[in-house]
């Protein structure tokens, strides 16, 4: 490459300052060195902006973050978004496999000149494997996308398509997976190794009622993208997580 993109990282927290240490860190550890990390705050108060006021005077430029109450998780990520002057978009909430994992995403697009990238994703409970995401590559209708924590994304993307829906609770992510890869809009490239370590429990696996919830906002995305047969898509979708729990406790 003649030039390196800048890769602008978002990372989204609240009352949660052990592991915002931990994923600057992450981000900081990386090889690919033409990064911007972007930290949205919620208005904490058990020390993060206390923490990030401190290392923001010891480390100018290293990160860039405000602090301000938010209307949920993907108005903060938007907030983000919006900061973003980065070529490359894409969030960091969890552990990423290893240092090169940025540095590999910008080669293979700038190699293969696609829109984004994804790859492999895992939920871990502690160090036991829970449920592995491996997705390939495929298409919406059949109840593929992207695990959302390994998918970054050109700014144009965002140029384009927009942001995250904020009258989506839980599936805000996946309304906006289906908005921009649905009739192959956006190509992605796939990078077949697992790219980030996720705790398992998220906003929408972490009750049953999170998870119809979520399975119902993602059946109202489907038909609100225009994606027809939905109810085939949802069934596919079950499937597919399914499939994810069996190939973990596969390993």
């Amino acid at each position: 490459m003649s030039t390196m993109p800048k890769v602008s990282v978002v990372t989204t927290t609240y009352n949660d300052m052990d592991n915002l240490c931990h994923i600057m860190e992450e981000v900081r550890k990386q090889t690919y060195k033409n990064i911007e990390h972007i930290i949205v705050d919620g208005g904490s108060t058990d020390g993060t902006v206390e923490m990030l006021t401190r290392l923001s005077e010891e480390q100018p430029g290293a990160f860039r973050w405000i602090s301000e109450p938010d209307d949920g998780i993907y108005d903060a990520i938007n907030k983000g978004l919006k900061l973003c002057t980065g070529d490359i978009i894409g969030t960091c909430f969890d552990h990423f496999a290893d240092e090169t994992v940025l540095a590999r995403m910008v080669e293979i697009m700038e190699r293969e000149g696609t829109d984004g990238v994804h790859g492999d994703l895992c939920y871990m409970d502690g160090d036991r494997v829970v449920r592995k995401w491996h997705q390939g590559q495929g298409h919406i209708r059949s109840g593929w996308m992207p695990g959302h924590p390994t998918l970054y994304l050109r700014k144009e993307v965002y140029d384009s398509y927009g942001y995250y829906r904020t009258d989506y609770r839980i599936s805000g992510d996946y309304e906006f997976m289906v908005r921009i890869l649905y009739k192959d809009k956006v190509k992605l490239s796939y990078i077949p190794e697992v790219l980030v370590y996720m705790s398992h429990g998220g906003t929408s696996t972490n009750s049953l009622g999170a998870y119809v919830e979520s399975m119902l906002e993602g059946h109202r995305a489907l038909k609100e993208n225009g994606v027809h047969f939905a109810w085939f898509t949802d069934l596919c979708r079950v499937f597919r997580v399914l499939s994810q729990f069996v190939t973990a406790r596969g390993e």
